[in-house]
């Protein structure tokens, strides 16, 4: 483990060097974003640019910005005039909530349909989940919520379309709780169909081939019940491939609650990511992409702890 932990320093170093050469390659100049139309003065926008260090070549800047994320310091924000740290911090907490909700939706949702269309396959049940997990990924996630919100927030009206809380009320205690709970539903629900359907067809697919296995059919010949051998024969061997997909679908939810978060409001990293987008703001992108590039990394590290888990015959040596 230790070493597979080291395997993770020139990992994330080559992540910044491609994201850092990316972002200041992109077009567009911060400064100018910074002072918009307004008509500045020369010797003021040299100023600006020597404030945030930009007048320096690009090796100079990335090698003082390894420097500075070494000590722990991600830049200084063009736009926001804080810490880039502190701006995602505060951002951070609406973020894994949105993606923790999705993902343990999708993830628990869809091996409950895969187990079931396993069970009885190519039968009705087995031809709707499929066919659902088929319409359910073809979905963009950015058009399924919008959709969500003409349906149950401006037809129904049951849902709120917009932010994390009620700005005209203030709730407290439980009440908050539930409030934040409402307002969660539909940015969940729009950003975890697509990882549902894929959840669902891969239980299907690896339930399928772990039942057809000679262990499977010596339980049921010793008069084990269905509901035991599914769960206590079964489930361990075919889960590996979904804790698999967990992992490595983790980028792609972070990617997509970007664009949930823009749909819904969400005061989130992705929002931030957005903002920071047209800002030009380059200190607060790379903040954001080195730390979901990081969480995307640590994630896959603790997915291949599970798998030793899970399965006692893989065994990690170097």
């Amino acid at each position: 483990m230790l070493f597979r932990l080291l395997q993770m320093i020139p990992l994330v170093l080559g992540i910044v060097t491609v994201i850092f050469t990316i972002v200041r390659l992109a077009p567009g100049d911060p400064v100018l974003a910074l002072v918009g139309d307004f008509p500045a003065p020369d010797e003021y926008i040299r100023q600006v640019r020597e404030e945030f260090g930009l007048d320096r070549s690009l090796p100079e800047q990335f090698l003082r910005y390894l420097g500075a994320l070494a000590r722990g310091d991600l830049g200084f924000s063009f736009v926001y005039r804080k810490p880039v740290l502190t701006l995602i911090v505060e951002r951070a907490a609406a973020t894994a909530l949105l993606t923790v909700t999705a993902l343990t939706l999708a993830s628990s949702l869809g091996l409950v349909l895969g187990i079931g269309a396993a069970r009885r396959p190519f039968s009705l049940l087995d031809s709707a989940i499929s066919g659902s997990s088929v319409v359910g990924f073809s979905i963009p996630v950015f058009w399924l919520g919008q959709l969500l919100i003409l349906l149950f927030a401006v037809t129904l009206g049951w849902l709120p379309a917009q932010g994390m809380v009620s700005l005209r009320e203030a709730p407290e205690g439980w009440a908050r709780v539930l409030d934040v709970g409402f307002h969660l539903l539909l940015p969940a629900a729009a950003l975890s169909l697509r990882f549902l359907a894929m959840t669902a067809r891969v239980a299907r697919s690896s339930m399928l081939e772990v039942l057809g296995r000679d262990y499977i059919r010596s339980a049921k010949a010793k008069g084990a019940g269905e509901l035991r051998v599914l769960v206590r024969h079964a489930l361990p061997n075919a889960i590996l491939p979904v804790l698999t997909l967990v992992g490595y679908n983790l980028g792609f939810v972070l990617a997509g609650s970007a664009l949930v978060e823009t749909v819904f409001g969400w005061p989130g990293m992705g929002r931030l990511l957005y903002d920071s987008v047209f800002a030009r703001d380059f200190p607060v992108l790379l903040g954001i992409m080195i730390v979901v590039s990081a969480t995307v990394v640590v994630a896959n590290l603790l997915t291949d702890v599970l798998y030793a888990y899970f399965d006692p015959r893989i065994r990690y040596r170097r």
